[in-house]
């Protein structure tokens, strides 16, 4: 490998790193956590008191072209007063961000946790235009409503398609303006009936659904004006080919249509950066912990928290927009105090990840009627097989750990379309976990205003607080754009149908893994990977790090991504097993070995102290824990914490440890 002298210099210093830790025994043993279920409504938030650990990280410069997160936060610490504060680093607060900074807008955003830490790293990982919602919508329409109140089904009706229509120009501008982060996927849908019992979505003409699939998704091509690959049909011959793990047991036909697919969590980020290369003064890791008002009741500024060293500072701003997702109530609270009427109610949905032999690596597939009567995908991503997803109401929780009743299910459901042979077993289970989806209503809506089937922006009257919640990640754009015109008026013109996120631009990523490869000797794979992930700004991670070392055997994730990361306001282990790279989504048992590597790597990146690099290990082992994997999570023994006794449970574990850190 071709290696410069700062590349060179870095591996010694992981080495020498590596060799102190193995002599280091004054950090605690790790303890499991608990099923989530032990924790009370009062402590939903225990996930991110897992990771937040004041760590007082050293300036690491920015990416090319953006200030360090220390810089950020000094700024936001300034007294300046900000045209918008966003409270909220997720799909649509970083989308809020950046149409706000791109308008010209002085703006500023505060994430509590990481970029994406919540709902928006949680998904199935697609930008879908809304085939569902076209169904539901159509037999809405069709139904006795149409009789017996004709005005309001043709209204519903409209607005929900007038959403459908805005998916598909919504997924249209991702997969022509941000292709470095998204990819066309084929998902397949299996008839092996012409008439289905019982109608799916409670309609009778659905019945029919095996026969008019082909007309139906033909249509649902010509809303997106045929600017997606065109839909086509699989003949049972010709699915065996395709999808071979396909049950051919009485296969008619199967119906495929596309969709985009992308890395959630990256592309929140890649919103994230490119709000402050658009001037926005933005921040992980600080937390809104009261609000200011003036004498009129209104709220004039926030108190905020570094949660990465403990500094308390006011935020100025002429308008605050939460944009809290499923928390948003909590925000609330904190602007009204507790009794407050709800606008949010929390539904979570469980995914599983298993191997990727169970799916091919170029077509999914939907089941459009469960035995609940939900979709269920069945996807490709990163070299797994990606499963869900479920539908529960309930208050949102930090943790992932998902319900054991619910893989069950999911696991169950899986065997209803694939070949007899292929065995669903709950060892296969590499990852599993939830995330929680806002399900809003308006609290300062006049009575008898129409119920919103979408997002919600509401104001508050008396504080002049906004918040938005609902929606899907489709339309993150959308939704920015609508809240920063009712936040501060639309004389200046929305531009981000206009920017290419963070990592796109100039060049183009035809050949670049190529280039990689050949300039700096690395493996395809990896290459390829970064490529997938970083767009054009691999070139600048390379030419920081050269570290091409694996994080986990079998995966493309190196030592140099989680340089990298520093330089993009990675503050905690976990920021890199769960959001910058994908390793604590797709393998469980791969995130616990590759813990003790990461953070000897960070350590060094962010000048830890040996306590807090003790307390990073701690807390990444702990919240990894909360998923669930090839064992189900309440029959996973339960540890405890324990600085100078050692069980045998203990000394296992950190035995394991230090295997981790030999191969450093």
């Amino acid at each position: 490998m071709i290696q410069n002298s700062r590349s060179i210099r870095r591996m010694t210093a992981y080495r020498t790193a590596a060799r102190k830790t193995l002599l280091a025994s004054s950090f605690p043993v790790i303890a499991l956590l608990p099923s989530e279920r032990s924790f009370c409504s009062a402590e939903r938030d225990v996930g991110l008191e897992t990771t937040a650990v004041i760590s007082f990280p050293k300036a690491v410069d920015g990416p090319k072209g953006l200030p360090s997160r220390s810089n950020q936060v000094q700024k936001l610490s300034s007294n300046e007063v900000y045209d918008v504060l966003i409270i909220g680093g997720g799909a649509t607060g970083a989308g809020t961000a950046l149409d706000a900074a791109s308008r010209g807008y002085k703006t500023a955003l505060i994430e509590r946790g990481d970029f994406s830490s919540e709902t928006s790293s949680r998904s199935t990982k697609l930008i879908w235009a809304g085939i569902k919602y076209m169904a539901t919508a159509s037999a809405a329409l069709l139904s006795r409503q149409l009789l017996t109140n004709p005005v309001d089904t043709i209204n519903n009706f409209l607005g929900e398609m007038k959403m459908v229509y805005n998916c598909h120009r919504e997924r249209r501008y991702m997969m022509e303006k941000q292709n470095h982060l998204c990819n066309w996927i084929p998902i397949a849908i299996p008839f092996d009936k012409w008439y289905v019992t019982p109608a799916p979505f409670g309609h009778p003409l659905f019945s029919f659904f095996p026969v008019l699939a082909p007309f139906v998704l033909k249509f649902y091509d010509a809303l997106s004006s045929f600017q997606c690959p065109p839909s086509y049909i699989l003949t049972p011959n010709k699915a065996k080919v395709v999808f071979p793990q396909l049950s051919q047991d009485n296969l008619k036909y199967c119906a495929v249509f596309y969709e985009a697919q992308h890395d959630d969590a990256r592309t929140n980020l890649a919103i994230a950066m490119s709000a402050a290369e658009h001037g926005a003064d933005i921040a992980n890791y600080v937390q809104m912990v009261d609000t200011i008002k003036d004498q009129a009741g209104k709220v004039v500024a926030v108190t905020a928290k570094d949660r990465m060293t403990g500094k308390s500072f006011e935020i100025r701003a002429k308008k605050i927009v939460f944009c809290g997702g499923p928390f948003t109530d909590d925000l609330r609270k904190l602007e009204n105090g507790s009794d407050v009427q709800p606008a949010v109610r929390g539904a979570h949905g469980t995914h599983i990840v298993l191997p990727g032999y169970f799916c091919p690596s170029d077509i999914g597939l939907l089941d459009y009627q469960t035995s609940d009567g939900r979709f269920l995908f069945f996807l490709p991503w990163q070299g797994h097989t990606l499963v869900g997803t479920t539908d529960k109401k309930g208050p949102a929780e930090t943790l992932p750990g998902p319900p054991e009743n619910e893989v069950d299910w999911i696991l169950k459901e899986c065997s209803k379309y694939l070949r007899k042979d292929i065995e669903f077993r709950r060892s296969d289970v590499l990852s599993a976990w939830r995330g929680w989806r806002p399900l809003a209503a308006d609290p300062h809506a006049p009575p008898g205003a129409p119920v919103s089937r979408d997002h919600v922006i509401s104001e508050n009257p008396q504080s002049g607080i906004i918040f938005i919640a609902g929606g899907k990640w489709t339309t993150w754009r959308e939704m920015a754009e609508e809240v920063v015109d009712r936040a501060v008026g639309n004389e200046r013109r929305c531009r981000t149908l206009d920017i290419t996120l963070f990592g796109g631009g100039e060049g183009s990523n035809e050949n670049l893994a190529i280039e990689l490869i050949q300039r700096h000797d690395l493996a395809q794979d990896i290459a390829e990977h970064l490529v997938r992930t970083y767009g054009q700004r691999s070139i600048e991670l390379l030419s920081i790090s050269e570290n091409s070392e694996r994080l986990a055997q079998g995966y493309p994730y190196i030592v140099a991504e989680v340089v990298w990361a520093c330089h993009e306001y990675a503050c905690t282990v976990e920021d890199i097993l769960s959001r910058r790279t994908r390793l604590a989504f797709l393998n469980k048992e791969a995130a616990q070995n590759a813990v003790k590597r990461i953070a000897d790597v960070m350590a060094l990146e962010l000048g830890w102290s040996r306590k807090v690099k003790a307390q990073q290990i701690q807390a990444a082992l702990s919240y990894v824990a909360s998923y669930s994997g090839t064992v189900p999570t309440e029959e996973r023994p339960l540890l405890q914490v324990e600085s100078k006794k050692k069980n045998r449970a203990g000394v296992a574990l950190r035995d394991q440890e230090k295997v981790v850190v030999n191969k450093v």
